[in-house]
């Protein structure tokens, strides 16, 4: 690695990097920051190749939109340039570090949330202002429709058992909007990927998705409930309301924003996260990258499932969404230990030598521990497996939210699976109030 970075930053002229440490985060790219020549600066590069063998452009095109926002306007980090094959890093490109945190949580707890909004809504409606023109001919134009196929593709890939994305992937086909005249998406404009320091916005991170398209989905992107954190009740980036994200967007000479093409792409960035995370198993399976990371994002895909569920169920009948449910109990274990219980007695080792490690492993660790506590709640909930049957006859169409009983049997499914997933989740609690009663 350092080999490769000396190679790349003596070629681009920016003096002899010392050590890189690698940054937390990142569900697809690595970052790794380091000092070179009296500057800070971030090598943003691919884990392996076989991540970039279904993206539509390379990290040049990447480095070139990132260039074309800055001289628009956008907080965006400066370029230095753009891995070549014979620095032996493999893909990726060299940015200047930007000041700021990334981190949500400490984003969240500044003194002027609002202000971070309105500044990021004036940024994405800067971004939403460069033309073909300003980027690389091969940024793509997203077709709706080859849009939600191919999503409907990954979720046959992906064997097709999960119920409540069928029905996402369905209602998207029957509400397909017309098209409207593009403009770039950033494609990834949420919290963890914005920089904020002393309640101002210093960065807007990760362009890899970058695409032309409806403003919309960028728009709701950032105000799904997985990017909230712990701003359930704030829906516009975790940090507000829509009402004043809406009307900083608009000021700033943002497009106007049409509430039901609003909902469309929620329901659209929704299904996508679910099969984005159910997609990274494969890829620890594969052996392409074997970083542990991949296998617990995967489960993730409940959170989308029960969120999803929420977003569509104001579609069902009154008397059908009247309906509670009862929410999992664990049975009371006997005898010998269970498998769940020897995962929480690694989990709890773990915590007695975290503070031995630091930077990556440390998060690393983390990431070790929610595993082990994923198998400890299978093993108590047994949450419920895929059902093809079922997700078949909803993606056709054969049944629906109008079904007697379907709403309350697809809740409880996915109450029970995130429960074992992710019971920290804020929108169980959000379910569970409405779909249990419980306060």
């Amino acid at each position: 690695m350092h080999t490769g970075l000396e190679q790349a930053c003596a070629r681009l002229g920016l003096g002899t990097p010392g050590e890189a440490l690698r940054l937390t985060g990142g569900a697809t790219m690595e970052s790794w920051r380091f000092h070179a020549g009296g500057k800070d600066y971030v090598l943003r590069r691919a884990p392996s190749m076989a991540f970039m063998t279904e993206r539509p452009f390379g990290h040049a095109t990447e480095a070139a939109i990132i260039e074309a926002a800055q001289k628009k306007g956008v907080t965006a980090p400066r370029i230095a340039g753009v891995l070549e094959e014979s620095d032996g890093l493999g893909s990726g490109f060299i940015m200047e570090a930007l000041p700021g945190t990334p981190d949500p949580r400490a984003i969240q707890s500044m003194d002027a949330q609002r202000q971070i909004l309105v500044e990021a809504a004036g940024d994405l409606a800067r971004i939403h202002s460069l033309r073909a023109s300003d980027l690389p001919d091969d940024v793509p134009v997203m077709d709706y429709a080859e849009a939600v196929a191919n999503l409907r593709q990954q979720f046959e890939d992906a064997a097709g058992d999960r119920p409540i994305i069928a029905l996402g992937l369905r209602w998207l086909m029957d509400n397909l909007p017309d098209p409207v005249d593009p403009v770039l998406n950033h494609g990834d404009f949420r919290l963890g990927n914005l920089l904020a320091e002393d309640s101002h916005l210093t960065g807007v991170l990760d362009w890899e998705l970058a695409h032309f398209g409806d403003w919309h989905e960028d728009l709701a992107f950032g105000c799904m409930a997985v990017w909230r954190f712990g701003g359930y009740d704030r829906p516009a980036l975790g940090l507000g309301s829509l009402e004043d994200y809406f009307a900083a967007y608009e000021a700033a000479g943002g497009r106007t924003v049409d509430p039901a093409r609003f909902r469309f792409w929620t329901v659209y960035r929704t299904v996508w996260w679910a099969l984005g995370c159910l997609k990274m198993a494969s890829y620890w399976r594969s052996g392409d990258d074997r970083m542990l990371e991949r296998v617990v994002i995967s489960r993730r895909t409940s959170e989308q499932e029960l969120d999803l569920l929420l977003l569509l169920e104001e579609d069902a009948p009154e008397e059908e969404r009247g309906q509670s449910i009862a929410a999992p109990e664990a049975p009371k274990a006997q005898g010998e230990a269970t498998s769940g219980e020897i995962a929480t007695a690694i989990s709890e080792w773990l915590a007695t030598i975290k503070d031995r490690m630091e930077g990556h492993d440390r998060f690393q660790l983390a990431v070790a521990r929610n595993a082990l506590g994923m198998i400890a709640r299978d093993d108590a909930l047994m949450p419920v497996e895929g059902d093809a049957e079922l997700a078949e006859a909803l993606l056709e169409g054969e049944i629906d939210l109008a079904s007697p009983g379907l709403l309350a049997e697809l809740r409880e499914m996915a109450f029970a699976k995130l429960s074992a997933d992710v019971p920290k989740y804020p929108s169980l609690a959000v379910a569970r109030r409405q779909w249990i009663g419980d306060d």
